[in-house]
């Protein structure tokens, strides 16, 4: 499995997975998915393009609760084996490696449900710490629902190391998550 970037070349597969079900959103899951599959059908490389974002120039981003914050910089990889498997993505504030409350994480991740327990997502989310890196960060935070084990021992193979557990921030759906952190070296 490789990380590639976005692309019109692979966005094929990407919508399919959509199709079949599958979001790269992890929160707002199909609604976003639906959402997605609009811009992709009003403009698909206008969506491919809006992927990498490295200069937050996109349009604010929706919360779970329909609130609208502002983007922070940043981009996504598609996770690929001859077919699209998932996507990883990464986002920070420059000059700090602090985010805002409403942010979850500086990394999030998704694999298709097909391609799970294959060590995907481990391996999609240690190619992309050097990029974290390149950034400037000393670490990067990332959470998980504290019942959702899978995507803790994803963090914890990358050397993760649980900082709390605390709960969710104001606009996305009530409950617990554990954040963990992994410095950069």
């Amino acid at each position: 499995m490789e990380l590639v970037w976005p692309s019109i070349e692979y966005l094929p597969g990407y919508v399919d997975a959509l199709e079949r079900g599958w979001s790269p959103d992890t929160v707002r899951g199909e609604a976003a998915a639906r959402e997605i599959q609009a811009r992709i059908s009003a403009d698909a490389a206008g969506y491919v393009a809006s992927l990498v974002d490295r200069e937050a120039k996109g349009d604010p981003v929706k919360l779970p609760d329909g609130n609208i914050v502002s983007r922070l910089p940043g981009f996504y990889q598609w996770m690929w084996d001859g077919e699209f498997c998932g996507s990883i993505n990464f986002r920070w504030q420059r000059g700090t490696p602090a985010l805002p409350p409403t942010c979850l994480g500086h990394i999030g991740y998704s694999v298709v449900p097909w391609k799970q327990q294959r060590g995907y997502a481990t391996e999609a989310l240690r190619q992309l710490l050097p990029e974290a890196k390149a950034e400037g960060l000393p670490y990067v935070e990332i959470t998980a629902n504290t019942d959702n084990l899978p995507s803790q021992k994803v963090i914890l193979a990358n050397g993760g190391e649980l900082v709390e557990r605390v709960p969710k921030p104001p606009g996305y759906p009530p409950g617990e998550m554990v954040r963990f952190r992994i410095t950069l070296r």
